[in-house]
């Protein structure tokens, strides 16, 4: 079972001027909510996580999104025997996770990872639930920490995006 969490940094916090409202879109993804993420195999009680603070969670929720629709991009599907890949780079880091789909499967790997450390394995179908979940938890929870995030238009556009499965 895949769980996907996150926590803010108390020692990178946002501008107390910030303007959650009239934020733009580079601002959400990259200058905001920083914290740790994680990506955790709860069957196996393994998981891949990040101990830097710095990581712009909600750039993360997005990109993972935005990845799980990239992997279904060809039109076999789940009975696609060629694998699909994506990866996501860490903002300030070389450090990158890799995404890769065959069939109904999808292979997470990390840089960051021990080398002999297996990848994280998930069905693609858990693996969009729940990436998907977790953008509009991340969504509800900024928006309870700051109440005026729930205004700003790029905000609404994410959440219409990418609705819960």
């Amino acid at each position: 079972m895949l769980d996907i969490g996150y926590a803010l940094s108390t020692r990178f916090p946002d501008p107390p001027q910030t303007d959650y409202r009239r934020a733009d879109v580079r601002a959400l993804r990259h200058d905001l909510f920083s914290g740790d993420v994680y990506l955790a195999d709860t069957k196996a009680d393994r998981e891949l996580s990040t101990a830097w603070g710095w990581v712009p969670v909600l750039d993360f929720a997005w990109a993972l999104c935005d990845i799980v629709e990239q992997l279904d991009r060809d039109p076999l599907g789940s009975r696609a025997a060629r694998p699909q890949y994506a990866e996501f780079d860490f903002t300030e880091s070389s450090d990158r996770l890799y995404f890769r789909r065959r069939f109904g499967w999808v292979d997470i790997e990390a840089d960051f990872a021990p080398a002999d450390e297996p990848a994280l394995s998930f069905a693609y179908a858990e693996l969009r639930r729940e990436s998907r979940d977790f953008l509009q938890d991340v969504l509800a929870d900024l928006c309870d920490l700051h109440e005026d995030l729930g205004e700003n238009p790029a905000i609404w556009d994410l959440q219409a995006r990418f609705p819960r499965v």
